[in-house]
């Protein structure tokens, strides 16, 4: 396979984290709650699609919009049940509860699937674009790429144009401040954690197209690596999220392709240490000072 080759599948790859990457990291800055159940939100887009299609024989428009309404709901109830109550409470508090969520999520899906992975549908049927003999190009992996494109060119435009997304602006620097001046707060990190589940559900569609499979554990290390994504960019910075991500795929990809399948992890987390020893607010993240 030729380096364009790789790089592509990089960069598809690297889109799929950073749709992750973007729940996280709305989440952190809006709530300053790190959401560790994200990741099996993805596990549950993806087996709403599975469930529609290959079991309701429900077409694929419809089982996708299945699956990212059944996420945003599910965002929303986890926000309300399980975060809602810890606002105020110790950080390592809300980290506990979020692991508790993650297995939750997991045993419910093993209760109901079982262990054994499932094939995904094919929902799309592209055929691969042939450049030239050396260079073939998947069409699920240009479409993972452009629809992260158009979702985040339309988040920030909601983010920066429209009164909610003002609002959240306005609760991410301060919520005291920002429910003084008429901001509904609890509903605004309530359409947070819908946005950010959504588009979990979206990344849980490519991951079933572009490996084919999925199982109870499916969310798990595509959310722990979209973690480090959000991390590298700059936690809390939409921008640094999509190039955390995008960075952390062509990383991944390339790693594998060129020095070791085995060691492809380690280098992408040795790159991640090797960041924040030189800039320990990620790529895009600013430093912010606090009055004591």
């Amino acid at each position: 396979m030729s380096f364009i080759s790789n790089l592509i599948n990089g960069l598809s790859l690297g889109s799929m984290y950073a749709l992750i990457a973007l729940g996280y990291t709305m989440v952190y800055g809006i709530a300053k709650m790190l959401n560790f159940a994200h990741g099996d939100v993805i596990m549950v887009g993806a087996f709403t699609m599975f469930t529609a299609a290959a079991t309701l024989k429900f077409s694929p428009a419809i089982s996708i919009i299945a699956g990212i309404i059944v996420c945003t709901l599910l965002g929303v109830i986890i926000e309300k049940i399980a975060y809602k109550p810890l606002r105020k409470a110790s950080p390592l508090t809300v980290l506990i509860t979020a692991i508790g969520v993650s297995y939750f999520l997991q045993s419910l899906a093993l209760l109901i699937f079982g262990s054994n992975q499932k094939s995904f549908p094919m929902l799309f049927n592209f055929e691969p674009i042939r450049v030239n003999e050396d260079l073939i190009l998947k069409s699920d992996s240009l479409m993972t790429m452009g629809v992260t494109i158009l979702i985040m060119v339309a988040l920030t435009l909601f983010i920066n144009k429209t009164k909610t997304g003002r609002a959240m602006l306005a609760v991410s620097e301060d919520k005291g401040a920002a429910e003084l001046m008429g901001v509904n707060v609890n509903k605004t990190i309530s359409i947070t954690f819908a946005i950010g589940s959504s588009l979990a559900a979206v990344a849980g569609l490519f991951f079933g197209l572009t490996y084919g499979f999925i199982g109870p554990y499916t969310g798990a290390m595509p959310g722990i690596k979209a973690f480090v994504a959000a991390v590298l960019g700059g936690i809390g910075n939409i921008p640094g999220a999509m190039l955390g991500g995008i960075l952390l795929g062509v990383i991944e990809n390339l790693s594998k392709a060129y020095i070791s399948t085995e060691l492809s992890d380690a280098i992408v987390f040795a790159v991640l240490i090797i960041v924040l020893l030189v800039k320990p607010t990620g790529l895009m993240g600013k430093k912010i000072n606090e009055k004591v």
